[in-house]
This record gives C-alpha cells, sequence and structure tokens, in this order.
C-alpha cells in the first residue's frame, strides 16, 4: 500500500467481507470459541430497513483491508448522541501503515455529521497492541467502569409470564 486507503461505507454486498474481518479479529485474538455470528446476521442487522449498526471498509487497489462496525448510542448523562466503535480491524499485512487510524477518522467524520459529540471502544485487557495504538491516538483509559456482561443467561433477567 503505498498511498492511503479509500474508505467507504459498506453495503449489504459486503456483508460477507465483514463477517470474515470480524471472524479474522476473533481468531488473532484467541476469542474463536466466542464467534458465533454468520453472514446472515450481518445482513439482517445492518442492511435492513432499520439498521442496527454501520461499518466503513478499507481498500487497497479494491482489496478490502480494514473495516470499522459502529452503531450510534445515547449518553444519558451527557444529553447526547455518540458512536461506539464495536469492531476495528486491519489485515496484518498492512498495519501500522495508516489504516486503522484513517477508519478511525472517517468514522468520527461520519459520526460527527450525523450529531454524534463522542466516540467510545472497548478493549480486551490483554490487548496491549489495540491499547498502545488507542492511547498514540489520544483516547483515554477510562478506570471509573467496569463493564458487565450478561451473555444467553440475560434471559434469566425476564419473568416468566
Amino acid at each position: 500500500m503505498s498511498t492511503a486507503p479509500q474508505i467507504r461505507l459498506a453495503t449489504a454486498a459486503d456483508a460477507d467481507v465483514i463477517h470474515a474481518l470480524v471472524k479474522h479479529l476473533a481468531d488473532s485474538t484467541g476469542q474463536q470459541h466466542r464467534f458465533l455470528s454468520h453472514v446472515e446476521d450481518f445482513l439482517e442487522f445492518g442492511f435492513s430497513d432499520e439498521p442496527q449498526f454501520e461499518a466503513l471498509l478499507a481498500e487497497d487497489d479494491g482489496i478490502v483491508i480494514g473495516l470499522c462496525l459502529f452503531f450510534y448510542d445515547f449518553s444519558s448523562w451527557r444529553g447526547q448522541l455518540g458512536v461506539y466503535i464495536q469492531d476495528l480491524v486491519v489485515d496484518q499485512h498492512v498495519r501500522a501503515r495508516g489504516t486503522g487510524r484513517a477508519l478511525l477518522r472517517e468514522t468520527a467524520r461520519h459520526a460527527q455529521q450525523h450529531g454524534a459529540t463522542h466516540m467510545r471502544l472497548s478493549v480486551e485487557q490483554d490487548n496491549e497492541t489495540a491499547i498502545r495504538f488507542y492511547k498514540a491516538l489520544g483516547m483515554k483509559e477510562t478506570d471509573d467502569r467496569v463493564f458487565a456482561a450478561f451473555d444467553d443467561d440475560f434471559l434469566n433477567l425476564v419473568e416468566p409470564s
């Protein structure tokens, strides 16, 4: 890659590429056992009449080399719309060439045009490379929040009818 990557908004035709990149992320972080999605899930939730996420793709000579999958959220404390980065993936062969930065920059620009005032993401505690990358861009670690997750057991919260 000799020039800056081309960044574009993903379409339904990209669902298989998005799926493959997220699978690659799961594999490369040792989380493949948690990867359960299918291409059809990306089609349904990203490209239906009411999409639940958007994605930007980075390309070099027509080859997809990166992905930023994001969605909007509302901060009740700020009273403002934000953007949450769910997945940022850059092909390992082109890392350290500005693709991740370009994807985040374009995501920020896109989100700002839709009214977002802030960006959030989470990263696995042992992913030191990602943490260094985000810190180098100026993102701050927050020590005032602990993320908890309910997996399939969240249905236990629903009272039986």
